[in-house]
């Protein structure tokens, strides 16, 4: 016992100063005046770029797009911010991932991502999501001002809403609320690490047909209730009626081609409205099928090794221009850790070097990813009328060099760009005497 006291005493005493040190910046303010940012090169997210643009938005909303050099509009009501030679982006995006969720994957305390049980349709992401982590601020600090926080573990891991990265709490940041469910496609086979050999063997599934037989009995289920003229109260029924009529779209996780014909011929078949696949490298193998049903595809990071040994090395670096170019609509996420899910702009710039067109790269993580999400009528592109969730960065955003950002906006609140990684550079930026 008095072991345990002591290792407990060391781990406190060496923890305490990383909390010390942490600092999460104050959320924003809402927007109070009219701004407008004046002579940057606007990239609106659809495949148009303004050379030289004029953006304005009030009370958190875009009121203007236009070329600066043809605009009369009277700018004396505004706050003007010139950024001449500056790039302006809409807000990257970023999808199925377990911000807010987990802060420290190792410490079981830190992770609220999975639930008990195999179906749990019910379960929603966004009243666990913490806006207090110190993860999102690095995220901001790249262009990433929307997540998708999503439910992992069993085969209907839950609802995920789509959050902006700021906010008091999890109703400060809600976006939109519960946008899609999100369904593990059992496999038919089943990886299992030998340690004595340290390999991994594939082995027959034997929960297979287990598995499949449960799903089709809650579709089933879930289809009868969502006809029924007075429903009694189910909330496991009620969280799957958004997929029959429309509101909400069916995410389906699956990481094999014969896995991704079988998930989305089974969704259609229960007369899910939208749907889209969250896959790697078999979505090429599978590319026909997905062109053929307008099925949307989530790519993991590009910055990866391919998942079969007889691929590319550079395999995944290739795949957004493959499926692209072969007409799926893609959108680009993260996985693993999620302090590297601020890499996101630099996926889609690694895709534009192997061939993705520079604008359409920037698609994949903007409006492609918010119509997947059903969310492109508020967001995604630059346009009058939408939310005014965007930033301002000095070059390129998608050049790890060039992505430095002057500015940002989310729903026209400035967001405060330090954070904790700032913090730390200028602290022994002092110390050692290095300049910027």
């Amino acid at each position: 016992m008095i072991k345990i006291k002591y290792i407990i005493s060391v781990i406190v005493i060496l923890v305490q100063p990383v909390f010390l040190i942490a600092q999460v910046p104050v959320p924003a303010n809402n927007q109070e005046n009219p701004i407008m940012l004046v002579g940057g090169i606007a990239h609106l997210g659809n495949g148009n770029v303004i050379q030289s643009a004029i953006i304005a938005f009030e009370n958190g909303k875009l009121t203007i797009v236009a070329d600066a050099t043809t605009d009369q509009t009277d700018r004396s009501r505004y706050e003007v911010i010139d950024v001449s030679g500056k790039h302006i982006y809409p807000g990257f995006i970023l999808p199925n991932t377990q911000l807010g969720l987990q802060e420290v994957s190792s410490i079981r305390a830190m992770r609220d991502n999975s639930e008990r049980g195999s179906i749990n349709p019910n379960v929603r992401s966004i009243i666990a999501y913490n806006t207090d982590s110190e993860i999102p601020p690095t995220l901001r600090f790249n262009g990433i001002l929307l997540a998708e926080p999503t439910p992992t573990g069993g085969i209907i891991s839950g609802t995920s809403s789509v959050v902006e990265l700021d906010g008091w709490n999890w109703e400060d940041a809600a976006h939109t609320v519960d946008v899609a469910i999100h369904l593990n496609w059992p496999s038919r086979m089943s990886r299992k690490f030998d340690f004595s050999t340290f390999t991994v063997k594939n082995e027959p599934n034997e929960d297979y047909d287990k598995n499949i037989h449960e799903l089709e009995k809650h579709f089933n289920d879930a289809v009868s209730y969502s006809k029924l003229a007075a429903k009694p109260v189910n909330i496991k029924m009620s969280a799957m009626a958004g997929l029959f009529d429309g509101s909400k779209a069916l995410i389906l996780h699956t990481n094999n081609p014969k896995g991704i014909v079988e998930s989305v011929k089974f969704a259609q078949k229960n007369g899910v409205k939208r749907i889209t696949v969250v896959t790697g490298d078999a979505a090429w193998q599978a590319r026909e099928f997905l062109r053929k049903n307008k099925i949307a595809v989530i790519l993991p990071a590009t910055h990866r090794l391919p998942s079969r040994a007889d691929a590319d090395y550079d395999f995944p670096f290739k795949l957004p221009f493959l499926l692209s170019n072969a007409g799926v609509v893609v959108a680009l996420s993260h996985t693993g850790m999620l302090a590297n899910s601020r890499n996101l702009p630099f996926y889609a710039g690694t895709a534009v070097a192997y061939g993705v067109d520079k604008e359409e790269a920037l698609k994949m993580i903007t409006s492609n990813t918010a119509k997947i999400l059903g969310i492109d009528n508020r967001t995604g592109t630059l346009e009058a009328g939408k939310d005014a969730t965007l930033f301002v960065s000095e070059g390129d955003a998608f050049d790890i060099r060039t992505n430095n950002l002057t500015n940002a906006y989310i729903s026209g609140k400035a967001i405060v760009l330090e954070n904790k990684q700032q913090a730390l550079f200028e602290r022994y930026s002092k110390k050692y005497g290095h300049s910027k």
